[in-house]
């Protein structure tokens, strides 16, 4: 039995497939680095990692399903200026293109999906009870191009025991002197059939990255990937790592408006992960 992995991390810009991005540009279309739905040969769709702006009047599906996203433009592995220059965007509110029924914070914000907001630059974003004399870091606006510097690896660690597992992570070229968070998404989280809460992996679960970009982070959490036949079970797999628009954290929860209102994801595993790690309660 594996006691001990390591992964590198992908740049992304995803959650879920919907809302297809939790990053937009100025014009109100989703940025995506992550999974694209197209059409598949013979019908159906097909949802491959790759990297597009896709419209906010893409065709929206039940939970767990997906349809061909509405594509404006592919964007290259290799980004033209143009495209580095372009300004990054929260999601406005209700989020647009969203099936995704879970609120995150259901002790604080029960009622986040009825919330009217617009789309904020993600240097300008209104944090609560921001005065300019107490000194905020993030003042020039956030580019793709500074967006897709981000780098990051894991080292997971099961212990002796199998009781618990830890996880330790290194970061370089995220946006300088800004707060992060890290996130667990468990197997059930995304079930169409009984979807559960995306939770903190450890907590607190941030991180205040250098003026360079650079950070670690490190949780050790209990029994993080019981057997997949045990009664309940609901293994971590797969970790993302959460940019925080307005510069907060949420204790047990993982943000306040959801995905691309307030947290967005920059790096993540590409596919499910940790299936050679086993642990007990």
């Amino acid at each position: 039995m594996t006691h001990q992995a390591t992964y590198d991390l992908s740049l992304t810009t995803q959650g879920p497939t919907y809302p297809p991005s939790e990053v937009m540009d100025a014009d109100g279309n989703f940025i995506v680095f992550g999974r694209v739905n197209r059409p598949a040969a013979g019908g159906g769709t097909t949802s491959e990692w790759s990297r597009a702006i896709v419209s906010a009047d893409s065709a929206l599906p039940p939970f767990g399903q997906n349809l061909p996203h509405k594509i404006v433009r592919e964007l290259p592995e290799r980004l033209s200026p143009e495209d580095e220059a372009l300004v990054l965007h929260t999601l406005p509110l209700p989020l647009p293109c969203n099936n995704y029924p879970m609120v995150f914070a259901p002790q604080q914000c029960p009622e986040a999906n009825t919330l009217a907001r617009p789309s904020y630059p993600f240097h300008e974003v209104p944090i609560p009870d921001l005065r300019a004399e107490d000194g905020p870091k993030v003042t020039t606006p956030i580019t793709l191009g500074q967006w897709c510097k981000a780098r990051g690896q894991l080292e997971v660690r099961v212990a002796a025991d199998h009781r618990s597992a830890d996880f330790q992570f290194e970061f370089s070229g995220l946006i300088p002197n800004s707060l992060y968070t890290v996130m667990s998404l468990r197997q059930r989280d995304l079930d169409p059939r009984g979807p559960t809460r995306p939770g903190p992996l450890g907590v607190p679960n941030v991180f205040v990255c250098d003026e360079r970009g650079a950070a670690r982070y490190h949780a050790r959490l209990p029994n993080p990937f019981p057997a997949a036949d045990e009664p309940g079970a609901n293994r971590v797999v797969n970790v993302v790592v959460l940019w925080m628009s307005y510069q907060m954290n949420r204790g047990g929860a993982i943000g306040w408006f959801g995905l691309g209102g307030d947290i967005h994801a920059q790096l993540k595993l590409k596919a499910p992960a940790f299936a050679e790690f086993e642990t007990h309660s």
